[in-house]
């Protein structure tokens, strides 16, 4: 090759190279095209041999694979080959016991955040038969009994049992009534704080069926408008508007009345079990005793830090209390989720008794046996317990409360180790015999990597979901990484951040600050985990420095550092919010003349507090769907930290931005959802007229007929939009 081709392939090489421009992050990729979407796994089942699992795919069809070889086994179901099947999809699924029949969930409809009506369909694998679970209209809530031979379910508000050997379908409750009476599903406010969306349990004999029963009729009403146009709730209305009503608890409010019912399965007989006289409490979970001849029925007083578990009776409806867990202040709710009975009757908890959230047994009576774990760490998630290896598992924050870990133990505590490797964020769904386990890791660099293990030999089988695709195109991207951070304030408390320096970054420049936050009471927004690649990203792209601090009242520090919040929720958040903008306002790359503040919900109560304390610290700052006052938000949450306004009338009025409004310096957008189930647009259009009478402009959107999300349609990619918008324009 002579030297004038030499030098002319190395120009167009050189050329090409420069051709190439570095891609652009875009709003319409992360919120429409779904670019830097992370792959999961979804919808996996363990199996009861321990040797498979099942997966949905292409929601039509289930898949059984081997845990060890990882080879598909078997196609179990799919729908598209059965023929004259009027539904050609399906979004779910759920074995019986005996895995002999599928309960398959179709053409959902939502109603609340957890809540919807769909049709199911049955599918016999023993006699391959396709069948309707009713053709009497959509259903809620299905639950197999465990033999599989029944199903029990809500439809308006009444429950309903499926005989499948015999095609029967028998009602079981004739008082269901919309805003007033409901049964074997939860009100709004239980389905929003005590998040379960069925209040069905079968017994282990199949005998019963225990409910709830919820009278809401004394419980306010709450209405919103819904206007005609696109509504994601399928109204339609011309020149007037339709409204929306239902029983929402407020503060200090009425609770609806609940009872917990069995029904007889033999008899079809309804019996209330005994809870006491006082009907002001709350009953979050029920759970069945192993032998079946105890209901156990989880009592919380309305102050939240009281509760019993007691043994009923399902033939006589008498109770007794079998176990008290106390705390000064509330007692968190991952008690409920972690409270486990095990195969031989004994009971796990976890409680914070000793300052820590740590596992704690329990004997069939109640008695404490052993605390399981213990250490300066949080207890994060139960995963079971081993019968064979006589080993428990669990996820802690043992090594930062920024990291996830999955752990064992025996109760002696002699045999312990960690199964997770990789520093970051690690979950894991165990097989039936505790043999293998799939771990579900990610970090702040890492998206999901969802990889098999064997336990007995805790080693790595293979990686069934690394985002080899979103890899590749981040590798494209060169985008900034995040970078965590700690400091301590004025008052002495060290609290974890991360930041996202702007694309391009230069240590003599300063940049104007947009500040991230959610905020809420054990919460957590600074992770080593994977976020995904969001409007975050996209705005260090624009040029803006993005920092996000945990304030106290947060996750994985504590009880103390979690609950110093306790009646005065804002109050500490906000002096943290505020000690955080000064903070970085000090560092030699910020403009500290341009730093905005945004939050959602409780991150948007939380932008109104902090502007207010924080004066002219803060430019501008967003707030989306806040909670203004306290006092206008539901009961169960609200009075879990604040008690009841009653209670603590300074707690509620010396921390609501209602009261503050005038304080405002910086520019505020205010945006809302006119249809707002959990923070009503009540809470913008109450704080947005103080505002007005005190003389502070603002600018304000409200989205028509979108809930506490504000999506549907375009709305999201206009939010967005708006948004940005709003930032470069302010902060200049």
């Amino acid at each position: 090759m002579n030297r004038l081709l030499i030098l002319t392939v190395s120009l167009l090489i050189a050329l090409t190279g420069q051709a190439q421009p570095e891609k652009k992050i875009t709003l319409d990729d992360i919120f429409v095209k779904g670019t830097f979407r992370a792959s999961t796994v979804n919808e996996l089942r363990p199996m009861n041999d321990g040797e498979h699992y099942t997966m949905l795919e292409n929601n039509s069809r289930i898949v059984k694979y081997n845990y060890k070889t990882g080879k598909e086994v078997a196609v179990v179901f799919d729908i598209t080959k059965i023929r004259d099947a009027a539904e050609k999809s399906f979004t779910n699924y759920e074995f019986n016991g005996d895995e002999t029949k599928i309960l398959l969930t179709t053409d959902v409809k939502p109603i609340y955040r957890h809540s919807f009506t769909a049709v199911h369909f049955v599918w016999n694998l023993v006699t391959e038969e396709f069948t309707a679970l009713s053709g009497k209209g959509a259903q809620q809530a299905p639950v197999f009994s465990n033999d599989g031979e029944k199903i029990a379910f809500v439809r308006n508000n009444n429950i309903f049992i499926k005989n499948l050997k015999f095609g029967s379908e028998s009602q079981i409750t004739f008082d269901g009534t919309k805003n007033k009476i409901i049964n074997g599903i939860p009100d709004w406010v239980y389905e929003e704080e005590f998040g379960f969306k069925s209040a069905l349990w079968w017994s282990p004999d199949n005998k019963f069926l225990a409910f709830l029963r919820f009278d809401e009729s004394k419980v306010p009403d709450f209405t919103m408008p819904v206007y005609a146009g696109e509504s994601p709730r399928n109204e339609q209305f011309s020149v007037y508007p339709g409204e929306e009503t239902f029983k929402y608890p407020k503060a200090g409010e009425r609770n609806s009345t609940i009872s917990v019912m069995v029904h007889e399965v033999r008899s079809r007989a309804n019996m209330a079990m005994e809870i006491g006289k006082d009907s002001n409490i709350y009953v979050p979970r029920l759970k069945w005793a192993p032998d079946a001849n105890n209901l156990l029925i989880m009592r919380l007083n309305r102050n939240q830090n009281n509760l019993d578990i007691m043994a009923a009776n399902p033939y006589t409806g008498d109770a007794r209390i079998l176990y008290t867990e106390k705390n000064k202040r509330y007692i968190d709710e991952s008690f409920l989720d972690a409270f486990t009975i095990l195969d031989d009757g004994r009971w796990i908890v976890t409680s914070e008794r000793d300052g820590w959230s740590h596992l704690y047994l329990h004997d069939s009576n109640g008695f404490q046996t052993a605390q399981i774990t213990n250490g300066k760490f949080d207890v994060t998630k139960f995963y079971g317990y081993d019968a064979v290896r006589k080993l428990f598992y669990y996820q802690a924050a043992a090594e930062s409360p920024l990291r996830r870990e999955v752990y064992y133990i025996s109760e002696d505590g002699k045999k312990k180790g960690k199964l997770s490797s990789l520093q970051g964020t690690n979950d894991a769904v165990f097989s039936k015999n505790f043999n293998y386990y799939i771990n579900f890791y990610s970090s702040a660099k890492t998206p999901n990597l969802v990889s098999v293990h064997e336990n007995t030999k805790n080693t790595q089988l293979r990686v069934i979901q690394d985002n080899t695709v979103l890899n590749n195109t981040l590798k494209q991207m060169q985008l900034p990484t995040k970078e965590f951070f700690s400091f301590t304030t004025s008052q002495g408390v060290e609290l974890n951040g991360y930041i996202i320096k702007p694309e391009g970054f230069q240590e003599g420049k300063k940049y104007p600050v947009v500040m991230t936050q959610y905020s809420g009471p054990n919460s957590q927004s600074v992770a080593d985990s994977w976020r995904g690649i969001g409007w975050e990203n996209y705005l260090a792209q624009e040029g803006f420095l993005v920092v996000c601090v945990d304030p106290r009242g947060t996750a994985a520090r504590g009880e103390d550092f979690r609950k110093i919040t306790y009646m005065q929720l804002g109050r500490y958040e906000s002096d943290d919010m505020v000690e955080a903008a000064r903070y970085i306002s000090t560092q030699p790359f910020v403009d500290k003349n341009n730093i905005a503040i945004f939050g959602w919900s409780y991150g948007g109560f939380m932008v109104l507090l902090t502007m207010e304390k924080g004066g002219e610290l803060f430019k501008a700052g967003i707030s989306v769907a806040p909670v203004t006052s306290y006092r206008f938000y539901d009961s169960v949450y609200t009075e879990r930290y604040m008690r009841t306004p009653k209670e603590n009338q300074q707690g509620y009025d010396e921390n609501a931005p209602l009261n503050h409004a005038g304080d405002i310096k910086g520019r505020l957008l205010i945006v809302h959802g006119s249809a707002d189930d959990n923070v009503h647009a009540q809470n913008t259009y109450e704080f947005t007229e103080k505002m007005v009478q005190a003389g502070v402009q603002f600018d304000m959107a409200i989205y028509t007929n979108r809930n506490h999300s504000i999506s549907g349609g375009n709305t999201t990619m206009h939010l967005y939009t708006k948004m940005t918008d709003f930032l470069k324009q302010q902060l200049q």
